[in-house]
């Protein structure tokens, strides 16, 4: 029907010079009785005379050189042909209802918001990441590429806020809109509430239509799956959804932030088939964090940044040849477990000694590396972070929170013992540590007690002489030292002398 009203438009345009049907009849503009008029299709003028839109003052078109503005052509073939006389559009024509068809999906499918986010926007040259976060990156954009111009099976992309996995659900829609295919990106909360929507008297979309449009699309692209309130109907439409479409084997793209057991059973089952669902993990950090990602709210290695090997002192003023040994000893056992990483590492001492340095001076060197899943926590601040959890408010439930402590790659638990010693506080320490002594995990501890007041179970497992080593920083206290005195003293600016006054 497009191409038939197109033809007879062209045609009748054709016929009339370029005016509307019905413009043989009215007013000319030229005498000011009609200025709505459709105006004339602008001819060359006669050499030395302006054409008759510059004497009105009006635009010139731009026509089309090919089909002088009619939207048709007619093939010069030998009478007989099959397709002789008959009209095809133009390319210009073919290039304008292209551009109506994408304009018209994106505002359907919410996606000119996300008309940024395509392929060439997308960064993988982020030096700063390590290689394995860098490869992970490389790997997903592939992956997303590959899909976009063939899409086949389901590709699952997952990762933490911010590493790019809506980026590239987008870049995937806004490519094969490009190349006039057809896919359907929805972000999952925003699909459920216009499901709901539309048992409501005033809507203008069924139920039914837009289910069907979401299960049966030939490409699905489903942003932030897991994020939705999980109510049993928001289980039920998405497992209807997913299943059928599994079942069918229909391309389709998800990506989430959540962990797969999170998910609904039935669900978490399908995911997990190798032969249709290619899971794709970013390990990459928030880009929008750049260069120097912090470990969430509840790291603060950031606050250390000056402590590192160099800037810790082993000879101090007035000390004895036993003491300097002994933090030239600790120091160096410091800077082996950086360079290992692997086992445990206890440091006690008095406060004011230095553990909190030397941990520090660890996590600095393992960062300075491209290790940056480093969580520096100070026990008191960390079981403060898992009771908040527990508000109803939280955006992450506690039991995500947990894992991450105990999974977390490297982690370095400060000032063990000053936390208060509730049963709850001694149990969450206890099943934080068990874990990660289990599971081999790379962890330093430091605390002010020593080793014979520690909990039982902590004294057990430090003793393994295999996997952890116990060191005791045998000196007093640096803070208000004469050696911390003379350091900040250097630290201080000098004033010039009447002598370094330049004239």
């Amino acid at each position: 029907m497009d191409e038939l009203s197109d033809l007879l438009r062209g045609m009748t345009e054709g016929m009339n010079g370029g005016r509307a049907p019905n413009h043989r009849n009215a007013p000319d503009q030229e005498s000011g009785l009609d200025k709505d008029a459709a105006p004339r299709r602008d001819r060359p003028p006669p050499p030395g005379l302006n054409s008759r839109s510059q004497r009105l003052g009006q635009s010139v078109p731009h026509l089309c050189e090919k089909c002088g503005g009619a939207g048709f052509l007619i093939d010069d073939l030998p009478v007989g042909h099959p397709d002789y006389g008959r009209p095809v559009p133009c390319q210009c024509k073919l290039d304008e209802r292209r551009s109506k068809r994408r304009s018209h999906f994106r505002d359907a499918h919410k996606l000119a918001a996300l008309a940024r986010f395509t392929f060439e926007t997308f960064n993988t040259d982020l030096s700063y990441l390590p290689p394995h976060k860098l490869d992970s990156l490389v790997r997903a954009y592939d992956a997303a590429h590959e899909f976009a111009l063939k899409p086949e099976g389901w590709l699952l992309f997952t990762g933490t806020y911010g590493c790019g996995k809506t980026h590239l659900a987008a870049a995937i829609a806004n490519c094969r809109i490009e190349n006039d295919k057809s896919a359907v990106f929805v972000v999952v909360p925003d699909l459920l509430d216009h499901l709901r929507s539309t048992f409501g008297p005033s809507s203008e979309a069924s139920y039914d239509d837009l289910f069907d449009e979401v299960r049966n699309t030939p490409v699905l692209i489903l942003d932030d799956l897991g994020v939705q309130v999980a109510s049993p109907w928001t289980q039920e439409k998405m497992f209807q959804i997913l299943n059928d479409r599994y079942n069918r084997q229909l391309p389709t793209v998800l990506t989430t932030n959540q962990r797969l057991e999170d998910l609904d059973q039935r669900l978490r089952s399908r995911l997990q088939d190798q032969d249709l669902v290619r899971n794709i993990p970013i390990l990459a950090t928030d880009y929008r964090a750049g260069a120097n990602p912090g470990q969430g709210d509840l790291s603060t290695l950031s606050f250390h940044a000056s402590q590192t090997f160099e800037t810790f002192e082993v000879q101090l003023r007035n000390s004895s040849a036993p003491v300097t040994a002994n933090l030239r000893r600790v120091k160096d056992a410091a800077e082996a477990f950086a360079h290992g990483c692997s086992g445990w590492l206890i440091l006690l001492g008095d406060s004011g000694v230095g553990k909190t340095h030397l941990a520090a001076a660890i996590s600095n060197a393992l960062r300075a590396d491209g290790l940056d899943d480093i969580m520096f926590v100070v026990v008191p601040d960390l079981l403060d972070y898992l009771r908040a959890a527990f508000n109803p408010q939280s955006p992450i439930p506690y039991d995500r929170r947990f894992d991450e402590l105990k999974r977390t790659p490297m982690l370095v638990l400060d000032d063990l013992g000053t936390e208060s010693a509730t049963p709850w506080a001694r149990e969450k320490l206890f099943q934080l540590l068990n874990f990660r002594y289990t599971a081999q995990l790379p962890t330093v501890i430091t605390s002010s007690i020593s080793e014979d007041r520690l909990e039982p179970w902590l004294r057990t497992r430090i003793s393994d002489a295999i996997h952890c080593q116990v060191l005791t920083i045998e000196t007093t206290s640096y803070r208000g030292s004469a050696d911390q005195m003379a350091a900040r003293q250097l630290r201080r600016p000098q004033k010039p002398s009447s002598g370094d006054i330049p004239y």
